[in-house]
């Protein structure tokens, strides 16, 4: 009989399968690590949402869910500080989506539980393949976030760029197809994965010079940063444009970045603006992953 901590959680943990997961739940997850110690317990997968500092911890059962692992669940929520926490499961009981669902409206916007059924399925005489169904999630995953009354007018401007970014960017086949959808801040950046932990794209707005950049982060690995530059030519002739390559030696992090300048309290120059970015950051990540 397959094992949870030796079969499942193994399985899960390797990228083409936690990719499937990510897919279901909306988040790009990196794991970093499984059987995580949590004081005298061992949390299934610890993660961390690519690009973010948020922490996820995920939890898999092999059967029906329980008291005990519902109990677990928010154990290791709390030793991990997780701002995500995922339930994954043979399938889930009627008392235990109220209970997940009673937490989600129960917390504040900054954590979120999901509760996700696997699922085989077989067309014809093909192997089996996998899906995560998801049972229970935060209530506004998918909506937008509330407008922050205390926010300023900057920060406000901030997130109505980046709503109507995103509104825009999934309508195009190609974008949605590279990126997943994030959800709206009052920050200047916006995170989108590449398929690595090791970088991915950053999209900022630089308000008091009216800039745009769009940029490959690296979060600390020189070495990817030099072997990177040492395609430049390569990289910049497939993209058809020319970046601004800053290894920044005295920090950990490099940045590979391309500017333009826009008007931002123009609105009707955000389309064009939308139509730079999804062109743009589509061929960013089509060249730089062939170089990872």
């Amino acid at each position: 009989m397959a094992n949870e901590a030796s079969d499942f959680t193994p399985w899960l943990s390797k990228d083409e399968n936690i990719m499937i997961l990510s897919d279901a739940i909306g988040i790009d997850i990196t794991v970093n690590g499984t059987e995580s110690v949590v004081g005298d317990f061992n949390v299934d997968i610890f993660a961390s949402e690519t690009g973010t500092e948020r922490k996820i911890i995920i939890e898999n059962q092999l059967e029906d869910t329980d008291h005990d692992h519902l109990g677990k669940l928010i154990t290791y929520a709390s030793g991990k500080s997780a701002d995500i926490i995922i339930w994954v499961v043979k399938r889930a009981r009627e008392e235990h989506k109220a209970a997940i669902e009673w937490l989600n409206n129960h917390t504040d916007d900054k954590i979120g539980f999901f509760l996700c059924e696997i699922k085989l399925y077989r067309i014809g005489t093909s192997e089996p393949a996998v899906k995560f169904e998801v049972i229970e999630r935060p209530n506004d995953w998918t909506k937008e976030v509330k407008k922050n009354e205390a926010a300023s007018i900057t920060q406000q401007q901030r997130y109505d760029y980046w709503v109507a970014f995103q509104n825009y960017a999934f309508q195009n086949t190609d974008f949605a197809k590279n990126f997943r959808r994030r959800k709206p801040s009052l920050d200047h950046w916006m995170n989108f994965s590449i398929g690595s932990s090791a970088c991915y794209i950053t999209v900022s707005q630089i308000q008091k010079r009216n800039e745009l950049d769009v940029e490959i982060y690296i979060s600390d690995d020189k070495e990817l940063f030099k072997s990177l530059l040492e395609n430049r030519d390569e990289i910049e002739k497939a993209i058809g444009l020319t970046f601004d390559w800053r290894e920044l030696p005295e920090r950990k992090a490099s940045r590979i970045v391309i500017e333009k300048q826009v008007s931002f309290d123009d609105r009707s120059q955000w389309k064009s603006q939308y139509d730079w970015l999804i062109e743009t950051m589509v061929n960013m990540k089509k060249v730089f992953k062939e170089y990872l």
